[in-house]
């Protein structure tokens, strides 16, 4: 795979120049208090149109449904000829996401992800939180430690900080980063425990994922050819009527519109962005957090990836935003199916070849 379809030149300088020195000289005014970080990157990327069907295929009909979930808008559409069968599909894959939310949700004391973060250890774990953080430890181990669930700890002292329209100082961030580290989560099929006292794992990076793959996963059980899910990351199965792709919009992180219009076909489409949750007004500080320094990689906006899997393209995308556009452009390079579109803090737009542009 080689990169190309570079429509600006980037400027790394110039992107990071705002961002470098003492973090209280970017203090925000008006810094955004979003708790419900499981919804990142689901306002980047927006459903540009998959009409009802006409034409060859009269008896083919759209149907829709819409549920909150995961701390967002959960939108699935399936194109069958058959009502019935239809609802009772989209019925068995809203449940299934459902069941992620019960699993891995921070914000339900009773989610195995929850007291596994208060007791420090779960006995009996289900099969898809082992899948989901077995998962995850292996994107840290590829990326070196540029994604790692442990970044619950660091996460919340920037969000208790704006609160009161702070920012944490180095000292702050330095004692959170001891409580941190992916080496230390130890797993199995009958327990999962951390070695280190003081981690907390969030999985918001990997549940959105997965939870639209067990979806898609559902849809098919039921016989349903084509239809797109929307759960923060999008899954297109087949294709919606007198159409050979879903089309999806990447919008602009900074502004109105779109930026590129993607082709989905068989891959899973997922977006980070640095506006999603902003601690400054700058966008030098934000929810997408470097492990390894304790602050906010000053290079991209925003990072569009299509990937086979949504559970791919979520980390994926979190992953590269992390590791700043020449490292991501290496690592992709490197993966079977998988392409990204880069967007810089000045704006330039970048994509490997394979991106689904259209």
């Amino acid at each position: 795979m080689t990169w190309g379809n570079s429509r600006n030149s980037e400027s790394n300088d110039s992107e990071s120049k705002g961002c470098e020195g003492n973090i209280a000289a970017c203090m925000s005014s008006s810094i955004l208090n979003r708790r419900n970080f499981l919804s990142l990157g689901t306002g980047m990327v927006t459903l540009m149109s998959h009409g009802t069907a006409h034409g060859s295929k009269p008896a083919v009909k759209k149907h829709f449904r819409k549920a909150k979930a995961l701390g967002t808008d959960v939108k699935i559409t399936v194109f069958h000829p058959e009502a019935k069968r239809a609802n009772r599909a989209m019925d068995a894959a809203l449940d299934k996401i459902d069941h992620v939310e019960k699993l891995m949700s921070l914000y339900r004391p009773d989610s195995q992800l929850s007291l596994l973060n208060r007791r420090g250890a779960l006995y009996n774990p289900h099969p898809d939180l082992v899948t989901a953080l077995t998962k995850s430890i292996e994107l840290s181990r590829l990326t070196e430690g540029a994604f790692d669930v442990t970044v619950q700890p660091l996460w919340k002292l920037y969000s208790d900080h704006a609160d009161s329209n702070t920012l944490p100082s180095r000292a702050e961030i330095k004692k959170v980063r001891k409580r941190m580290g992916w080496e230390h989560i130890r797993i199995g099929p009958e327990i999962i425990y951390f070695d280190r006292p003081g981690i907390q794992v969030t999985l918001n990076g990997v549940a959105q994922g997965l939870a639209a793959d067990l979806a898609q996963q559902a849809l098919e059980e039921w016989g349903i050819e084509n239809a797109l899910i929307d759960a923060g990351e999008f899954n297109a199965i087949g294709s919606p009527e007198q159409r050979d792709s879903w089309h999806i919009g990447v919008q602009h992180p900074r502004q109105l519109g779109s930026i590129a219009k993607t082709g989905l076909q068989g891959r899973c489409l997922s977006t980070s962005g640095d506006y999603a949750s902003k601690f400054s007004d700058d966008y030098c500080h934000h929810h997408l957090l470097d492990p390894r320094t304790g602050l906010s990689p000053v290079k991209l906006s925003a990072v569009s990836v299509a990937a086979p899997t949504a559970l791919e393209a979520d980390s994926l995308s979190t992953a590269l935003f992390v590791l700043g556009p020449e490292k991501a452009k290496e690592m992709v390079g490197s993966m079977d199916l998988v392409d990204a579109l880069f967007v810089s803090k000045s704006g330039d737009i970048t994509a490997t070849d394979g991106f689904p542009l259209i």
